[in-house]
């Protein structure tokens, strides 16, 4: 009973050892907000590819809606997403000539044509429509999307993933979740597209392996970071000016599992969040490798909460920088 009692004693002390580690490991390995720009990444070319700079998020807004796409060697399967998004726009302008947006390409370094790509939509439908930000090197899906938010002129912001998995008219659905949302006098609000209502019929064409990584990822993600969001994951969400700049600011994590940090300080905020569901298809090449990408992930999600709780990382009030 002795020996029972001493080696129960001494898996505690083995756990409480492992836990002091992996929150000192958090405290030190943790990374501030960057957001200082390359001298090229605070440019953008026009159609006759003259530098013009970008304006920032913290000016006042002079675009009805502003999208953003992240793009990561995605010369082949953007200009699908493209052609649908513009398309889209340009009726919706026909139909209110009131309504004016741009669309964002952020190419997070990407090593094949993305950027020039991109450029021919600026060449077709102007620079005052269609803005390339090529960063010089590759930051992940969130920094890219916070690079190309940071940079954008509108009232309300898109993102979106350049793949083209979510119908784009579907911002009509994201849209009226914001509207729902009672926004208040610092008109904080965001809407996020959801594949929620389409996981049962996911889990049946899954293995039983991925289908265990997704629960999971779930289970991390309600019990460390975000409560009441059942898809996090979903790269269509619509953002208030003035939510973008607040969650934007303080985010830290620039690669997959920045959608949950960035929902977290909206919660932290107490920013109104709406859930909406929305249209969904899986498109072949998919940056994310399933187990390698769960595992990234759900270190992330276990480092978001412990780095918030040892003050490692703080809530900031926005400012702006270079």
């Amino acid at each position: 009973m002795d020996i029972l009692w001493e080696l129960v004693q001494a898996l505690v002390a083995l756990a409480a050892l492992g836990l002091i580690v992996v929150l000192v490991v958090a405290h030190l390995t943790a990374e501030m907000v960057n957001v200082t720009r390359h001298e090229n990444e605070k440019y953008f070319l026009t159609a006759t590819r003259e530098r013009k700079p970008f304006p920032s998020l913290h000016d006042p807004f002079s675009r009805e809606l502003s999208v953003v796409i992240p793009a990561y060697n995605e010369e082949l399967r953007m200009p699908v997403m493209l052609d649908e998004a513009m398309q889209y726009l340009e009726n919706r302008q026909k139909q209110n000539p009131s309504f004016t947006y741009e669309v964002i390409v952020v190419d997070d370094g990407s090593k094949d044509k993305t950027t020039e790509v991109a450029l021919q939509y600026t060449d077709k439908y102007s620079a005052d429509k269609v803005r390339v930000l090529t960063l010089v090197r590759n930051r992940g899906k969130g920094g890219a999307v916070r690079m190309g938010t940071l940079s954008s002129r509108g009232k309300l912001l898109l993102m979106a993933d350049a793949d083209g998995a979510t119908k784009f008219s579907d911002i009509e659905k994201v849209e009226a979740g914001l509207k729902d949302l009672n926004t208040g006098s610092d008109n904080l609000a965001i809407s996020c597209g959801s594949r929620a209502h389409l996981e049962k019929n996911s889990v049946a064409q899954r293995s039983v392996f991925r289908t265990f990584l997704m629960y999971g990822f779930h289970f991390l993600v309600w019990f460390l970071c975000v409560r009441g969001i059942k898809d996090t994951q979903c790269g269509f969400k619509l953002f208030t000016r003035e939510a973008a700049l607040k969650t934007f600011s303080s985010l830290h994590v620039e690669r997959w599992a920045f959608d949950v940090e960035l929902l977290y300080i909206a919660q932290c905020f107490k920013i109104p969040i709406a859930e909406v569901a929305v249209n969904w298809t899986e498109i072949e090449g998919s940056k994310l490798v399933p187990f390698w990408s769960w595992l990234q992930m759900g270190r992330d999600l276990i480092f978001i909460r412990l780095r918030y709780i040892t003050g490692a990382w703080k809530l900031n009030s926005p400012h702006k920088t270079d």
